[in-house]
């Protein structure tokens, strides 16, 4: 099972970037992912000896990152070294080979220690329609809590999919965060006391954000809900702030033709100084559902039906459970593990059913091997 199959990891080489491969590491760990290693050369350079100089010495440096990879039990290909303009040619490439995510760095900080997001991040995160994660420098991916803010868009959605499954698979606190601005005096030309509409405009919100999270399976999910009151992206950066957030995952613009170089407005205010490590998603899901139907061993079956059960994905849980028992209709772990996420799923009539199975198939199982003992020593 791959759900985060491919992570193209463009590297600058620079000493900054060790803790972009390390995150990179990390991440590859956590969801059994494969590492595409990329470093992109200027394409202007006229001397031909100094240009074979150039890529010797490059080649060199990420056959050794690709070595501090595959010694960390990583899965890798062999590295890319691509020459041209440094940003179309990640985002190209990410679009070519079909990652599931971009990894880069922020950039560096300025003299006065604000982290700003670098040229280059922000021209790949525009241009990109794959989902780019930036590492914030100098931190591990020590991911224990994670913001997820939403403004019930299709693209919030999408990001909002992605959050719960990095809080499963991480372990960590998922804050679902909406912000609804509210009418104020300066607003309009004339004075008015505008509590009453904002406490309406509140309850409408709340209202909606409940029916909103109600299309999210959460189960298993340590979560919990915020709604602020404000401008979103200063609401947004405070509670990065407030509740120390190691990882934000927000949706952005996705737009096609001249509208795909905009982020759109929040995301761009809040990601402009880099408030945490940070994913955006466009038009396409970080975590992608690709069941490797080629596994025929009832092992690798099971163990696919339970990190499914895990990441939440119920339904495909039980078809991977009930492969199993298609190899073998008395594997009783899979009988078992079908009335666990029936459990979970509140079909509670179902998961005894599977249940009282199991029970059957044990007895069934008991029966058969006394038998076999007793023909040992009894011809009928």
């Amino acid at each position: 099972m791959r759900i985060l199959e491919k992570i193209l990891l463009a590297t600058d080489l620079l000493p900054s970037s060790e803790n972009v491969v390390g995150n990179a590491i990390a991440l590859a760990k956590a969801f059994h992912s494969k590492i595409i290693l990329l470093h992109v050369l200027p394409d202007d350079i006229g001397n031909e000896k100094a240009k074979k100089l150039l890529e010797d010495t490059v080649s060199w440096q990420l056959a050794a990152v690709n070595a501090r990879i595959q010694k960390e039990g990583v899965n890798r290909v062999e590295p890319l070294l691509e020459w041209g303009e440094h940003c179309n040619k990640i985002v190209d490439t990410g679009k070519r080979l079909d990652v599931n995510l971009i990894l880069i760095g922020a950039g560096e900080r300025d003299e006065g220690q604000q982290l700003r997001l670098g040229s280059s991040a922000e021209k790949i995160i525009k241009r990109s329609g794959q989902p780019v994660l930036v590492v914030e420098p100098g931190r591990p991916l020590a991911v224990k809590t994670i913001l997820c803010p939403v403004d019930f868009s299709d693209q919030s959605r999408r990001a909002l999919k992605d959050a719960i499954i990095f809080a499963r698979r991480f372990e960590a606190e998922l804050t679902i965060l909406s912000v609804y601005k509210p009418i104020t005096s300066s607003t309009f030309s004339f004075k008015y006391d505008w509590e009453e509409e904002n406490t309406r405009i509140a309850f409408k919100h709340i209202a909606q954000f409940n029916e909103f999270l109600k299309e999210f399976n959460l189960r298993d999910v340590n979560w919990k809900k915020e709604v602020r009151r404000g401008k979103p992206d200063t609401e947004i950066r405070a509670e990065i702030s407030e509740s120390n957030i190691d990882l934000l995952i927000m949706g952005t613009t996705g737009r096609s033709g001249l509208s795909k170089m905009m982020i759109g407005s929040v995301t761009e205010k809040v990601i402009r100084e880099v408030p945490c490590t940070f994913i955006t998603t466009k038009t396409q899901d970080v975590i992608q559902l690709q069941l490797e139907n080629r596994i025929k061993d009832i092992e690798s079956h099971y163990h696919i039906a339970i990190q499914l059960m895990k990441d939440g994905f119920y339904r495909e849980s039980i078809a991977e459970f009930e492969t199993c028992l298609k190899i073998n209709d008395m594997h009783v772990p899979a009988i078992h593990g079908i009335a666990k996420v029936y459990d979970k799923l509140g079909e509670l009539e179902m998961a005894d059913k599977h249940r009282k199975l199991a029970r059957e198939v044990l007895r069934r199982i008991w029966d058969s091997k006394i038998e076999e003992e007793i023909r040992k020593y009894y011809s009928y």
